[in-house]
Formats: C-alpha cells, sequence, structure tokens
C-alpha cells in the first residue's frame, strides 16, 4: 500500500483512549447555540435526452464556483449567498450554506444560489430537479476519485443499495450548533435522534427508485442506507457512545498517495490505532481521523456541529419547512421538552418510518403534532404558515411532493 498521507501535525494516535479524547474535542464544540446551516441536494439531467451530465459540461457551467473534486486548479468560489458548490458521485449537485444567526437568513441567502446554480447550469442546458429519488436512469458514478472508488467497492461488496444510495437520491441536511455545555448537548442529541422517524415520515417523497430489487416504501432514498452498510449508517442514540462507535467502525479507505484507497477488510480505526496495521501502513494522525469521521453516515452525525441527515430532498422550494421546523423545535427548553413528549412513542421507529411514512397513523399523529409544535414556536410569520401547512398535510397523510 502507498505511503499514507500525512497530516502537519506529526503527532501520531498509539492508543485508544488518545483518540477518544481527541474525539470528544472536535464532534462536539460547545458555545450558546446561535447558527443554522443546510446542505440541498438536486438530482441534474442533461436536456434534451435526461442523461447525466458529464463533469465537462458541470465545470463550463460552474465556472470559478466548480468544485476541486471535478477541478482541482478550480478556485471553488461560493455563489454569492455564501454556499460552496459541490458534486455527488452520480452527478447531483450540493448547495453547501454558509452558518447563519437564523432559519430566515438562512432560507433566503440559500433561495439566492439557488436561482443563481439554476442559471448558471441552463447555460449548459442542465436540469436541477428537486427529487429525493431517480426514478429514470439506473445508477451510474461520474466521480472516479480514490475515495469513491473505494466506498463502491465496500458497498457492492454488501447489496445493491450503496451504488443507489450514491448516485440516484438526494437529500435535504441541516446543520444545528451541538450546544453550550455537555448537559445541553446531551439533550439536543437526544432531541433529534427521538423526532426523526416521525420528521422522516413528515417528509419522506421517495416512494420509487430505479433498480430497487421490491417493493414501495415511503423513503426509499432511506431506505438505502438502511440497507446498505449498517455499521457505518446506524450511529448510536446514545451520545456517550459517540466516540467509541466512530472508532469501531470499519474504515471506509485510507488516504494515500496513490489511487488505491482500499482499506484493509474489517479493519477498524481503534485497530489502526493499537497497531494492527503496522505492516502495511503507520499509524494514523489527526488528520486521518477527522477524514474517517466523514466517511461516516449515521442519521445524525457529530462534526463539532450536528447534522441532521435523514430527511429526503424536498419539492420545489419546500425545503424550507424542515430547516424552520428544526429550527422551532430546538429553539428553547419548552419547545425541546413538548417535542419530546410528542415523539417518544415513535423514536425507535426508523425502519417503519422510511417504509410506511404518514400511512402509520401513530407516525402520522407524531409528525402532525411535532409541526404543529414547530408552527406554535417559530417567530418568523412565514414559516407559521408553512407549518401550518405542513402539519395539516401530514394530518391528511399526503407526502410534500401531493401538496405542490
Amino acid at each position: 500500500m502507498a505511503t499514507a498521507v500525512q497530516s502537519v501535525e506529526a503527532t501520531c494516535f498509539t492508543s485508544r483512549p488518545a483518540a477518544e479524547a481527541y474525539l470528544g474535542g472536535v464532534c462536539f464544540k460547545l458555545g450558546p447555540p446561535q447558527l443554522i446551516g443546510a446542505e440541498l441536494e438536486w438530482l441534474t439531467a442533461q436536456l434534451p435526452d435526461y442523461v447525466r451530465p458529464d463533469l465537462a459540461a458541470l465545470a463550463e457551467a460552474l465556472g470559478p464556483h466548480t468544485p476541486r473534486t471535478i477541478d482541482p486548479s478550480s478556485p471553488a468560489q461560493p455563489l454569492p449567498g455564501g454556499s460552496a458548490v459541490t458534486v455527488e458521485p452520480g452527478g447531483q449537485i450540493e448547495l453547501s450554506s454558509a452558518p447563519y444567526y437564523s432559519a430566515r437568513e438562512l432560507c433566503d441567502y440559500l433561495a439566492a444560489d439557488q436561482a443563481v446554480l439554476a442559471e448558471l447550469l441552463s447555460s449548459r442546458s442542465i436540469l436541477m430537479s428537486s427529487e429525493a429519488a431517480d426514478t429514470r436512469r439506473p445508477a451510474q458514478r461520474l466521480l472516479q476519485s480514490p475515495r469513491y472508488c473505494a466506498m463502491e467497492s465496500r458497498f457492492t461488496g454488501i447489496g445493491p443499495f450503496g451504488k443507489l444510495m450514491m448516485c440516484n437520491t438526494a437529500a435535504t441536511q441541516i446543520s444545528v450548533d451541538a450546544g453550550a455545555d455537555p448537559v445541553a448537548v446531551e439533550k439536543r442529541w437526544h432531541l433529534l435522534h427521538a423526532i426523526g422517524p416521525a420528521l422522516i415520515a413528515a417528509f419522506a417523497c421517495s416512494p420509487r427508485l430505479y433498480g430497487v430489487p421490491d417493493g414501495q416504501w415511503a423513503s426509499q432514498r432511506m431506505r438505502t442506507w438502511l440497507e446498505l452498510d449498517s455499521p457505518r449508517t446506524t450511529g448510536t442514540p446514545h451520545i456517550a457512545d459517540y466516540a467509541g462507535w466512530v472508532l469501531d467502525v470499519p474504515l471506509l479507505c485510507i488516504r494515500n498517495d496513490g489511487t488505491d484507497w482500499t482499506a484493509p477488510d474489517g479493519a477498524t480505526f481503534a485497530d489502526w490505532v493499537e497497531g494492527a496495521l503496522d505492516d502495511v501502513i503507520g499509524r494514523p494522525t489527526p488528520a486521518d481521523l477527522d477524514y474517517h469521521l466523514t466517511t461516516l453516515f449515521p442519521p445524525v452525525r457529530a462534526a463539532g456541529h450536528l447534522e441532521v441527515r435523514y430527511l429526503d430532498a424536498q419539492p420545489g422550494d419546500q425545503w424550507r419547512v424542515p430547516i424552520a421546523a428544526i429550527d422551532a423545535l430546538l429553539s428553547g427548553p419548552g419547545a425541546m421538552a413538548e417535542a419530546l413528549d410528542a415523539a417518544l412513542p415513535t423514536a425507535e421507529r426508523w425502519r417503519d418510518a422510511a417504509e410506511f411514512g404518514l400511512a402509520d397513523l401513530e407516525l402520522r399523529a407524531a409528525a402532525t403534532a411535532l409541526l404543529s409544535l414547530a408552527a406554535a414556536y417559530s417567530p418568523d410569520p412565514e414559516f407559521v404558515r408553512l407549518l401550518d401547512a405542513a402539519a395539516e398535510r401530514c394530518c391528511r397523510g399526503q407526502a410534500p411532493s401531493e401538496d405542490r
């Protein structure tokens, strides 16, 4: 195996406790919860034939905003509203917002950047499609970086859902501050997990996905995550277990100076720290652990802040609704306590939420209650209107795509 990419920090981890201590500092950064951000993904298609756009066409359209995964020499400038543009393995395009102090500010800047992005892509006849799952095209990976080659190789060895997730799905992701102190972080972490199944049901809008073996789920996108690599995707609802979980997840890849980043089969980061890989590679650095964190895909991921990763991409501009909901439900002790009460009956029902969505009456009731609560606690009149409408939609058992 080629030499590992070296961190500017020469220190290597030589014990599991040292790695766990490091994770405690980088995964949960303490401070008053003030900021919110989001990542929005869209499927893309080259018109008129609705084929995947090639990378050259994307680079021509994006110009100085082209991500370095496509052109390593690109300045990768953010869009005017501060959003960075990234491209996912199947050609999906993503806006990663800057952090903002309010959900209103976040949504306004994201909407402006979405309009700019759509105009740039249209210059090369590339369409952004607000669908959470591609129903028209077989999975095809455009990005050929060593990371994605290693990822596809691992996932393919598990089953068919990995490549589908990589190439044929799109999500709405929301990031919030971890919390002011360890007790607050634990409460926010617990709540984001507890409300997850009900919100999956509330915003599920991917009942079909090209190439799925069987069945029709409310969220085929979430189904791919549940099926593809459970040690990497299930995470832990208990914050005290997070560092241990990170270290015990099998390595997806090991960065090096070559093109083959394949990790030894079954080896975990803990194995690497404890010397089990000394015959093929040196001990890992903090930079290696930072990179390992980017290869973990739990429903809620700790990255200094907390990333909510369990929601489908929403039709049209309805991505504002889950942003407004998460923001309001975390807005204070009262909102959080009421939200937890509403969510607890369905808190563990991740698979049922993805499969049945609002057709399950218990999930429907929890989703309706949470969105009604969010409307009650939101300080923004437009968000109140959107959240009330979403609560009524959930009460009727309708998916977002049925309520345009």
